[in-house]
């Protein structure tokens, strides 16, 4: 593998405030797709002005994260893909080690993470998952399971790709010289709607993650016991405090959709459209 087998994915969500260093980060990549779920047409032109070579693409509908990237990984022309939060930043040589640690072990990984600093102090190890704001992807062992499950729209479809990844026998690795940076909850610049999406979808995730892979009593007894500790929170702090009391009501109804079996249809209220 060569710097030339590599196509940095990004899917963002009025990512501005932080997308410029991530892309300073990038060292001599050239193949980089961003995917923009929030339609921003004045962030696409600000990037293509600096970054001419960048395929920087509007997505009209927010579809999630897994779904942003899928159809990066459907649109890429090389054998491995380099997903990114646009939050990261890559620390010299992050790639330089990952293409080095990737060709010593021959290519045999589905997914290669660089490690936050000072947490994996080994050249090399095998996990059972990675956090999914970057990894090195092969395209051809994660195409073998379809990919993302779209049916998450934001958290824990890394864990479910790595999950049936291992059940896949692939192997799943980070690499300890290869650094990044990553800023957390800073992707999007949107304020207290951010909390709001974040906080429903945690909680919708989470149990539909369980209801894919774990006992369907554990899924049950886990989530009631969830939603009467959230809905009787946003009872007691409907009269002080009227944000964490929103936030503990959207908790509850994320699991309530979630143990339906309804689609996680929550989104953050702005305009998409400049």
């Amino acid at each position: 593998m060569n710097i030339k087998d590599i196509t940095v994915g990004i899917v963002t969500f009025r990512s501005e405030k932080v997308i410029f260093k991530c892309l300073k980060s990038l060292e001599n990549i050239k193949k980089i797709i961003i995917l923009d779920n929030s339609n921003d047409l004045i962030l696409k032109e600000k990037i293509n002005k600096i970054y001419p070579h960048i395929n920087f693409i509007l997505s009209k509908k927010n579809n999630g994260y897994g779904s942003g990237n899928n159809k990066i990984f459907r649109l890429a022309k090389t054998s491995h893909v380099l997903v990114l939060n646009p939050d990261t930043i890559l620390s010299k040589n992050c790639i330089k080690e990952l293409i080095h640690q990737a060709n010593l072990i021959k290519n045999k990984f589905a997914i290669l993470a660089p490690s936050e600093k000072n947490i994996i102090k080994k050249e090399i190890m095998e996990v059972d998952h990675v956090k999914g704001f970057s990894m090195l992807v092969n395209l051809s062992k994660i195409k073998k399971i379809k990919m993302f499950d779209e049916n998450f729209f934001l958290y824990l479809e890394e864990i479910d790709l790595c999950k049936r990844l291992k059940l896949a026998s692939e192997k799943i690795y980070i690499c300890g010289k290869a650094k990044i940076t990553h800023l957390s909850a800073k992707s999007s610049n949107i304020g207290f709607e951010f909390e709001k999406c974040r906080n429903w979808h945690w909680m919708w995730s989470k149990v539909y993650y369980n209801k894919k892979h774990k006992n369907f009593f554990y899924v049950l007894r886990s989530a009631f016991s969830t939603i009467f500790f959230n809905y009787t929170k946003g009872i007691l702090f409907y009269l002080f405090n009227r944000k964490i009391s929103q936030i503990y009501f959207l908790r509850g109804s994320g699991t309530i959709n979630a143990i339906m079996g309804k689609n996680s249809w929550y989104r953050p209220k702005i305009n998409l459209t400049n």
